[in-house]
């Protein structure tokens, strides 16, 4: 298995095992509704960098959330990975989807104008 190969699986192991925890193992109301979209382990296998999506008015309460919960949430990542060590684990928002959806409505609004009606 070539190294970008090794790198994509470990990453996409961590993605889906954290986005498990998180639906089936966490219960806290504040992360009620997270997807997590995407992972980055370190070569090592020290950290991992998770990238996760919600409502945006909620950004603020969910990285709280997580936070809080970071622990446990290694934890059962630990149990699911059966690796040697456990990544510390670190939060960020993916305002990825948030961009699109806001490129997505520019468009959709200069479609409209284009085509003789207003929004």
């Amino acid at each position: 298995m070539s190294k970008d190969q090794y790198k994509r699986k470990n990453n996409e192991q961590v993605r889906e095992a954290v986005a498990t925890i998180l639906a089936r193992e966490i219960s806290d109301p504040r992360l009620f509704m997270v997807t997590v979209t995407g992972a980055q382990v370190s070569p090592d296998k020290s950290v991992a960098n998770l990238y996760v999506s919600a409502d945006p008015k909620r950004y603020e309460e969910i990285l709280v959330g997580l936070d809080s919960a970071k622990g446990r949430i290694r934890t059962l990542l630990g149990h699911a990975l059966g690796w040697r060590t456990t990544p510390e684990l670190r939060f960020f928002i993916d305002e990825a989807i948030d961009e699109g959806e806001r490129i997505a409505r520019v468009l959709d609004e200069e479609q409209l104008r284009s085509n003789g009606t207003t929004t």
